[in-house]
Order: structure tokens, then C-alpha cells, then sequence
């Protein structure tokens, strides 16, 4: 593939832009990443715009917690409701309309055997 004149007129073009346009990518590279006389990187532009936070402070966070997931325990496990009868947001309208169908099923079952005369 890419073997006809168009492509190949377009790499060619796309590689001379690259050329044209290197040292001021270069230039603007370095001024992203200017130092300073520490050796630290300059945030103050990046401090107006969001919340810098050094990298022990994110190390501290992560080694506190023991890296399990916000679970939410209200849910019940077997048919995935939550305690206001609501499916998770990942679960499809089929899939839970599939586990309801199920649900009540087993319910009408269950019902229907509760009528039952004893002899």
C-alpha cells in the first residue's frame, strides 16, 4: 500500500513541513520545560490554570491506600440492585430488563406454590 504518486507527493510534503516547522517546535519544547536555577521545572503558568501536586505527595496517597476499589456495599451482589432498585450505569436496558424478567419469574414461582392447598 501507499505505493501510488498522491501518497507519495503527500509524505514527501509532510516531511518537509516537519523540517520547516522542527526549530520552533524545538524552541517551544524548551521553553515548556525551562529550568530554573534548582533545577526545578517552572510551574507558575501552570498554577493559574490547575492544582500542581509533587510527585511525593501522590507517592504518600497511593501507599496509604491498599489499592482496593470504592466498592458500593449497598448493592446486592446476586441481582445487582442498589438499595433504591436501581441496575449499575454500566449494565444495558436489555441486560437488566433480562435480570428482571428473571426476577420475577422466580417470584411468580414462589407465589404460586404458597397458594397451593395442603392436603
Amino acid at each position: 500500500m501507499a505505493k501510488s504518486l498522491r501518497s507519495k507527493w503527500k509524505r514527501k510534503m509532510r516531511a518537509e513541513k516537519r523540517k520547516k516547522y522542527a526549530p520552533k517546535e524545538l524552541a517551544r519544547l524548551k521553553q515548556a520545560l525551562s529550568l530554573d536555577k534548582k533545577g526545578e521545572v517552572v510551574m507558575t503558568d501552570m498554577q493559574e490554570i490547575a492544582t500542581v501536586v509533587s510527585a511525593e505527595e501522590i507517592k504518600e496517597k497511593a501507599m496509604g491506600d491498599d489499592g482496593k476499589m470504592d466498592m458500593d456495599s449497598k448493592r446486592n451482589k446476586k441481582t445487582l440492585l442498589d438499595e433504591h432498585g436501581q441496575y449499575p450505569g454500566w449494565m444495558s436496558q436489555r441486560q437488566a430488563k433480562k435480570l428482571k424478567g428473571k426476577r420475577m419469574a422466580k417470584k411468580g414461582i414462589q407465589r404460586k406454590k404458597k397458594k397451593g392447598i395442603a392436603w
